[in-house]
């Protein structure tokens, strides 16, 4: 149902691969100073290339993207990014020194590679800090990748420290009316870099599952409810990546005897289009 990867140093070797505790989702993080460069061949995987801190050109094919990003870090703003595509070899070269996360999805069709300035980031906040439930949510590869991209979906959320995220606790593991699909990436920082949050895990009728997340940790959902909370004192950003079995769009399940809750929490219904 859940994985839980502890920070570490991945060498620029990818974290998460399809095939693995997920079978859709690829995640990597890639560190370079000036003047290096990163090349990530691929075969029907599409990716979206989101520099979180420093500046970095992109190639993929014949298609050149200049000195994408620009954040002294990700606490700096809107990120300036690039879906990738689903074909060709990517190269990144690093402007400055840079960390760069990709996040991938598998795809069998092809699409072309396009750039996602901070404008055309879209951010939808949800919650508020009296319900403890304040996060803004800002969509990197969303509605604006309809018709052009496949089933992959990227966002950065920053969770108000105290409060709780992925609540009312819900879940996307089922195509059916009313709920998607979909396999979920959290990858997650604070600040100060001494949070730490819980991460919650459970379906009906089985064992239920925490784990505690700190800095750079990642955590993996194939399925299941998964709410999350941090701890007060503690910003929470977490880089998310989802992808759609059988839909690009995002349909979610609120476990019944919460679900009343989304009348209480503001933005819980705005949430759920932005996703769709």
């Amino acid at each position: 149902m859940s994985f839980h990867i502890h920070a570490h140093d991945n060498e620029n070797q990818p974290i998460v691969v399809p095939g693995g505790h997920l079978s859709l989702i690829y995640f990597n993080l890639v560190r370079l100073k000036a003047g290096e460069r990163h090349v990530f061949e691929r075969e029907e995987l599409e990716a979206h290339i989101v520099p979180l801190h420093g500046l970095v050109d992109v190639h993929v094919g014949g298609h050149g993207f200049s000195a994408v990003g620009g954040r002294r870090s990700i606490w700096d703003g809107r990120t300036d990014s690039v879906y990738a595509g689903s074909r060709g070899a990517i190269t990144i070269e690093a402007l400055s020194d840079c960390e760069v996360a990709i996040a991938g999805a598998r795809c069998a069709e092809e699409y072309p590679p396009f750039r996602v300035t901070p404008e055309e980031v879209e951010m939808v906040a949800v919650g508020s800090s009296e319900t403890h439930s304040r996060r803004d949510i800002y969509h990197l590869l969303g509605q604006n990748g309809e018709g052009r991209s496949g089933r992959l979906l990227v966002s950065e959320l920053y969770c108000e420290q105290g409060c709780w995220s992925g609540y009312p606790p819900h879940k996307h593991d089922t195509d059916r009316d009313g709920e998607t699909d979909h396999e979920e990436l959290y990858h997650y920082r604070f600040q100060p870099e001494t949070g730490f949050g819980g991460q919650f895990l459970y379906r009906e009728g089985e064992a239920r599952q925490v784990v505690m997340t700190g800095h750079r940790d990642t955590v993996l959902v194939a399925g299941g409810y998964h709410p999350t909370v941090t701890s007060p004192g503690h910003a929470e950003y977490i880089f998310t990546i989802l992808a759609g079995r059988t839909k690009r769009g995002l349909l979610q399940h609120f476990e019944e005897r919460h679900a009343h809750l989304k009348d209480a929490i503001p933005g819980i219904g705005t949430m759920q289009a932005k996703f769709r």
